[in-house]
C-alpha cells in the first residue's frame, strides 16, 4: 500500500469519520489536514532517523508497538489517541505548538482540535511505517531510506494523478516537501508549501489557495 492509498483509502476515511463525530469538524477539512500532516510526520521521522540513536529508538518502537494492525482495525484509532499525543511530543518536540498553529491557520480547524486529531492520526502513520518496514525487511540503518522512499513514491504518484482536490493537495505538499535545503521539514513543508509561514493563505500553487477553493475561504 502506497502513502497515497493510505490517505485516500478506508483508513483515512475512518480517521476522518471518527474525528467528525467526536469534534464536529467537516470531514473534508479533516482529510485535508491528514494530507498535509502525514507527510510532515514522516519527514520529521526521516530527519530524526539520520541520528543513529533516534533511528534505533524508532526501529524498536516500530517493532514493539506498530505492526500495522491499526490499519485494519478502526477501533484502535480513538483508543490509541493518548499514545498518539506522546508520539507527537517526541516527533515534533519544541516545534509542536508551531506545527499545530500553522496547520490550524491553513485548514481552518480550530487550534484546540488540531492536537487531538493529530493524536488520532499519529498511531496510524506509525502503523503504516511499521507495515512498510516489515515488508521491506529493514532495520534501524535503513529507516531513513525507507521513509524517503515513501515520500518520493507518493510525490511521483500524486503529481501524475491531480484530478481532484485531494490529489492537488498531496501533489502540492509532497512536491514541495522534498526540498531539504533547510534540513527542516517544518520549513520545507509548512513554510515553503503552505505559504511563507502561513500568513498568506492565497499563495498561488500553495495549500492555502487550494483549500480556499475547496472550502470557499
Amino acid at each position: 500500500m502506497s502513502l497515497i492509498d493510505l490517505l485516500t483509502g478506508n483508513t483515512s476515511s475512518q480517521v476522518a469519520e471518527q474525528a467528525e463525530n467526536k469534534f464536529g469538524i467537516n470531514r473534508n477539512q479533516v482529510i485535508a489536514l491528514l494530507a498535509v500532516a502525514t507527510p510532515l510526520i514522516i519527514s520529521y521521522l526521516r530527519n530524526k532517523s539520520q541520528d543513529a540513536k533516534e533511528a534505533e529508538a524508532l526501529n524498536n518502537a516500530l517493532d514493539k508497538d506498530h505492526n500495522g494492525s491499526i490499519l485494519n482495525d478502526p477501533s484502535q484509532i480513538e483508543a490509541r489517541q493518548a499514545e498518539g499525543g506522546s508520539i507527537l511530543d517526541h516527533i515534533f518536540g519544541g516545534q509542536k505548538s508551531t506545527v499545530e498553529n500553522q496547520l490550524s491557520q491553513n485548514t481552518g480547524i480550530s487550534i484546540d482540535k488540531i492536537g487531538p486529531i493529530l493524536a488520532m492520526l499519529a498511531p496510524v502513520v506509525m502503523g503504516y511505517i511499521g507495515q512498510q518496514k516489515q515488508q521491506s525487511n529493514v532495520g534501524a540503518g535503513g529507516l531513513g531510506d525507507l521513509l524517503g522512499g515513501i515520500l518520493g513514491n507518493a510525490s511521483s504518484q500524486a503529481q501524475t494523478q491531480q484530478s481532484n482536490p485531494l490529489n492537488d493537495i498531496l501533489g502540492s505538499v509532497l512536491g514541495g516537501g522534498q526540498s531539504q535545503s533547510s534540513g527542516n521539514p517544518l520549513n520545507d513543508i509548512l513554510v515553503s508549501v503552505l505559504g511563507g509561514g502561513g500568513g498568506n493563505q492565497q499563495q498561488q500553487g500553495g495549500l492555502g489557495g487550494i483549500l480556499g477553493n475547496i472550502f470557499g475561504k
